[in-house]
């Protein structure tokens, strides 16, 4: 009988967390734009909006944990780990927009605020705070190491924020009539929204450019691999992610004459994989520094 890795159960968690916040929030997306179409209010209809991202955050987010459990292949060696960081950086750019969508009508409704019905605003925004609370436990109680799941997640959570706007704005309209009260917190969910999606795109380009990542000091790294008995220098570094909480590291180390090779990789390897958390390792040893190294004419 087969059993299932830690990674593939794993995977169907996230795939059932995803599953049951799509549906939740599909629902509460049709409730949300009936709701501002017939209170006629903007904040509404900017969570309505954002919600929509929600669902693109979390059907995107589906596939991309579904598309990088696929096993590597002859053309894709690495498998399809990247497929999540593709779909973060989608999730942030749609963000975005919607920030552009909802700026854009409350400075208009700031200029000439149109009559908002409190009361209702007041019901939906309410009932959408609970729908963003459910989600987020949901999502919650997913990998949080996968970055396409930490977006979804941030899209419910600035979302969750965004349904508390709304209810506030709704009270002041209530209590006092002011109806800009309602442009006022569309602004405030924007700010949010752009806040929330700022960290997210900075990761997934970080990653999709090979930068080191941020947890790791490289100078602390090479100092700890030319701290092994048998190594005199390590050049050629470079430590990149390859989606995730998943590193990869290449070096060319130059060992001493009569140095044990297998010890000096061994002990590389091991360092790096407590030390560092990099698994994924390709290590040129040398005897001598081949930078330095006279051309062959």
């Amino acid at each position: 009988m087969k059993q299932d890795t830690p990674r593939s159960v794993s995977h169907e968690r996230n795939r059932r967390a995803l599953r049951a916040a799509l549906a939740i929030t599909l629902v509460y997306l049709a409730a949300e734009v009936i709701g501002g179409l017939l209170t006629n209010s903007l904040a509404l209809l900017s969570d309505a909006a954002h919600m929509f991202t929600d669902v693109i955050a979390l059907g995107l987010a589906l596939f991309g944990v579904w598309i990088a459990g696929r096993p590597a292949s002859e053309t894709k060696t690495y498998g399809y780990y990247r497929a999540e960081i593709l779909v973060a950086l989608m999730n942030g750019l749609v963000l975005w927009v919607v920030v552009v969508f909802i700026l854009w009508e409350a400075w208009e409704r700031l200029l000439a605020p149109p009559r908002v019905h409190g009361g209702g605003v007041l019901v939906v925004a309410a009932i959408g705070l609970l729908v963003n609370l459910a989600a987020a436990r949901l999502l919650a109680g997913a990998d949080q190491h996968n970055l396409s799941i930490r977006g979804a997640l941030l899209h419910v959570l600035s979302d969750l924020l965004g349904s508390l706007g709304v209810l506030v704005a709704a009270v002041v309209i209530l209590l006092t009539g002011w109806s800009r009260a309602d442009a006022v917190a569309s602004v405030v969910i924007a700010a949010l929204v752009l806040f929330s999606s700022w960290t997210l795109i900075r990761e997934a380009v970080d990653i999709l450019m090979e930068a080191v990542p941020r947890h790791i000091d490289l100078e602390e790294l090479r100092r700890a691999l030319e701290e092994v008995s048998g190594a005199t220098e390590v050049h050629d570094l470079h430590v990149w992610s390859l989606t995730t909480g998943r590193y990869a590291l290449s070096a060319h180390a130059v060992v001493a004459e009569g140095a044990e090779t297998d010890h000096v990789l061994a002990e590389m390897t091991e360092r790096l994989a407590a030390r560092f958390d990099i698994h994924h390792v390709t290590i040129q040893l040398e005897g001598r520094n081949r930078r330095h190294a006279e051309p062959v004419h």
